[in-house]
């Protein structure tokens, strides 16, 4: 089963979107974060994009609950 994209509440730095970018594509958090710093030497929206999934992607406390 796939990972869900969601914002871990562990091992966040500012809001969590790498962290979930990581968990969900099998990548270290750190490893994550360095490829967003070397993405944001080079021109585009990085920094729009993150803010946008910072919006969108929901807080794993969502689906925390158990059944």
């Amino acid at each position: 089963m796939r990972a869900k994209l969601v914002r871990p509440r562990d091992n966040r730095m500012i809001a969590g979107v790498c962290a979930g970018l990581g968990r969900r594509f099998g990548i270290s958090p750190n490893a994550m974060r360095l490829i967003f710093l070397i993405s944001c030497l080079l021109p585009g929206p990085q920094f729009v994009i993150y803010i946008a999934l910072w919006i969108i992607m929901p807080n794993e406390d969502r689906y925390a609950t158990t059944y």
